[in-house]
């Protein structure tokens, strides 16, 4: 009879280990026009379902390399930064984090990234690091999450078995130049950052954690097994594999969970998990990043008119959703609003044309191939309930941490689409 309760015990143990619920918060939301904007009223409903709360974004002074807020006329003189952590007060569980970086930070675009100058030198890091507890004890955060900007890798293209080989073959008498020529020295001082942040927040019992952004390489610039015991856990930016943005050509889908045929092979969550697993890193410090969006292409008259991708002779970003109005970016309301509008509907109103994945490995789509006049194609990779849910089958199976929803604002808070609020959230809450 022991044994059994045992058992039981560690089930229990188990599953509450891998069912963290972080929700990434885009403050910005608050500030948008039009149906995007989310009140504090539209936030508070999700915050049943989430046991982290990451406030995005803060950034880096570049002349000072103190912590300081990117919206200071939101976030200090509209005293945004407490506003949300007295949000604890109705939902005791809940840790509330601030994020800083996630490529928001526009002073990474000068000249000199202050994200590698300040980890450089060690007057720096103590500015960073003691301007960060400030900021985290004055506005009551629970802790810090590092979405450090490093730099990006070099783009890849799509190509078939003969161009990789020939490709191969020319690499080896023209190299690419790498995304940093300091890399071994800033993996290096990254983990001496994640120490010093580390000892300064022990007292305060504060938390520190780690958000990989999508297309920073771990083997470049994290040193796992040094960096994995200080922190509380890490969110994969397992998405956004293939954006319009990168690959303004090729429409393809943006967040598989498993390796596609004659792809990169590191694009997709299975590959991204197992490389942190087999780096030592703990099972329950690893949560996978899902997406609330689509990422949206233009389809041209070349482009075919199966949808099946790799979609080639795209013509860049599709046109803003009339919700977040960023080109090439569609939330998922706008991405449902589009896949139920009459069937008769034609030209630009026409509605998407959805594919689902029967197998769960890689996605759901939808389109609308270009007219005979080369107008309205549209190709869209976009998470939705279902596929959420199934990433979240896979975090419960392989014995992960957790699910991190980027963002909360993005998932259908209105409940426009089927009449229930963050449908998205949900799914992946109730699955896991």
């Amino acid at each position: 009879m022991l044994k059994v309760v045992y058992f039981v015990f560690i089930l229990v143990v188990n599953s509450i280990e891998a069912s963290k619920m972080v929700c990434y918060y885009d403050s910005t939301s608050y500030i948008r026009e039009g149906p995007a904007q989310m009140s504090i009223q539209d936030l508070e409903p999700a915050l049943q379902f989430c046991q982290f709360l990451v406030y995005g974004y803060a950034g880096i002074d570049p002349e000072t390399y103190q912590l300081r807020p990117l919206n200071k006329d939101l976030d200090i003189a509209r005293n945004h930064y407490r506003t949300i952590t007295s949000l604890r007060r109705n939902h005791p569980q809940l840790l509330i984090y601030l994020s800083v970086g996630g490529d928001r930070d526009i002073a990474s675009n000068i000249h000199e990234n202050p994200y590698l100058s300040l980890l450089e030198n060690q007057a720096h890091r103590n500015m960073f690091t003691n301007s960060a507890l400030t900021l985290l004890k004055t506005y009551d955060f629970d802790g810090l999450d590092l979405a450090w900007q490093f730099p990006k890798n070099h783009r890849k293209l799509i190509e078939n078995r003969f161009k990789k080989a020939w490709k191969a073959f020319k690499g080896w008498f023209v190299g690419q130049k790498p995304v940093d020529e300091k890399a071994e020295e800033h993996k290096s001082q990254f983990v001496s950052l994640v120490r010093e942040l580390k000892d300064a927040f022990r007292s305060d019992g504060l938390d520190l954690t780690l958000t990989m952004l999508p297309h920073v390489d771990a083997s470049t610039f994290i040193d796992i097994p040094s960096v994995i015991p200080l922190i509380d856990f890490v969110n994969l930016g397992s998405y956004d594999f293939q954006t319009p943005e990168r690959d303004p050509k090729i429409a393809d889908h943006t967040a598989p969970i498993y390796e596609m045929f004659e792809r990169d092979p590191t694009h997709n969550i299975d590959y991204q998990v197992q490389y942190w697993l087999n780096n030592t890193a703990p099972g329950n410090k690893i949560n996978i990043g899902v997406p609330a969006y689509g990422r949206s292409w233009v389809m041209s008259i070349n482009s075919g008119i199966t949808g099946y991708p790799p979609i080639e002779y795209a013509l860049g970003p599709g046109p803003a959703g009339k919700q977040i109005r960023i080109t090439g970016l569609m939330s998922w309301p706008d991405i449902c609003e589009k896949l139920q509008r009459d069937k008769e509907l034609d030209g630009e109103d026409a509605p998407l044309r959805k594919v689902g994945d029967p197998r769960q490995r890689y996605g759901s789509y939808a389109y609308r191939s270009a007219d005979e006049s080369g107008l309205y194609g549209l190709w869209v990779g976009y998470e939705e309930p279902s596929t959420a849910a199934t990433k979240a089958g896979y975090v419960f199976a392989k014995g992960l941490g957790g699910v991190a929803l980027f963002d909360v604002s993005l998932d259908d808070f209105r409940g426009q689409c089927a009449g229930e609020k963050y449908p998205i959230l949900r799914s992946i809450k109730f699955k896991l």
